[in-house]
């Protein structure tokens, strides 16, 4: 009974796909004023004069570029990782037995 039902729904799908589909060659649908500009489109003058934009070129104040000092913790971190990492390489220097 599983086995029939199986093929039945597979000839359901197979059938609901035939159904769906067309055998219209998409390549003759489309012609080249829906894919392509016209020549004369495309070399036509323009007429927009470029502006500059004054606020490309402004700075930042002196302020604003200044880092802020670390925090005790993140220079105790930043110690405690410096130690382990004399201490791999330490470990790393010396003879296996």
């Amino acid at each position: 009974m599983r086995k029939l039902a199986a093929i039945a729904a597979l000839t359901a799908a197979t059938l609901g796909l035939a159904a769906c589909g067309s055998a219209d060659d998409a390549s003759t649908e489309a012609s080249a004023d829906t894919v392509e500009m016209p020549a004369d489109a495309a070399l036509a003058p323009i007429d927009a004069v470029p502006v500059a934009d004054p606020s490309a070129t402004a700075t930042d104040t002196p302020d604003a570029l200044e880092t802020p000092a670390p925090d005790a913790s993140a220079t105790a971190a930043a110690d405690a990782a410096a130690d382990v990492a004399a201490q791999a390489a330490a470990a790393a220097e010396e003879p296996a037995e």
